[in-house]
């Protein structure tokens, strides 16, 4: 497969999956590309963020999707690859998939073990599991997921190694129609 034209390559995992490293690789692959962080929305709102558990986050979290989706499709308009991470787990995965209209249009899960993903969260500057826990994102991650796209379990890999995994299987996580 060709990577000259522009795609759109959504990552997705739980915290600690390595979204963020792998993206970045990811998009430095790429002959014209913009690394897209998902969670640069919920950081704009100044005043008024709601964290996870509060009746306005599924909004907060829509919106955040919803704009990121919109600024994926404005740089893919401009002929740039967008390399789109974030946290998107259970329903609202399929609702993000709509709004990314524009294809191709490739879904990469990473799930490397619970316990690779509390190692890491150990070894990071910044704490991610306040109001939930590993095994519960874990859960949600297994068990309420939509099977789209291409699941990487990304345990035994280094970065580079599941950088180089997504590109040369773009055709499993493509979410085009066959034919």
């Amino acid at each position: 497969m060709s990577l000259e034209a522009p795609r759109t390559i959504l990552i997705t995992g739980i915290m600690a999956a390595g979204k963020s490293t792998v993206a970045q690789l990811v998009a430095e692959r790429l002959p014209r590309s913009v690394h897209l962080r998902g969670d640069a929305f919920r950081r704009m709102i100044v005043n008024g963020r709601v964290e996870p558990g509060r009746p306005e986050f599924e909004a907060q979290l829509r919106l955040r999707y919803a704009l990121a989706a919109q600024a994926a499709e404005v740089y893919r308009s401009a002929g740039f690859s967008v390399v789109y991470q974030d946290i998107v787990l259970g329903a609202f995965l399929a609702e993000l998939v709509q709004r990314l209209p524009t294809r191709p249009l490739h879904l990469v899960v990473l799930c490397p073990s619970e316990a690779a993903v509390a190692l890491r969260e150990a070894g990071r500057g910044k704490v991610g599991y306040r109001a939930v826990s590993v095994a519960e994102l874990d859960r949600a991650l297994r068990e309420d997921t939509p099977p789209l796209g291409l699941w990487l379990d990304s345990t035994a890999q280094t970065p580079a190694q599941t950088a180089d995994e997504i590109l040369a299987r773009l055709d499993d996580a493509s979410l085009d129609a066959p034919g």
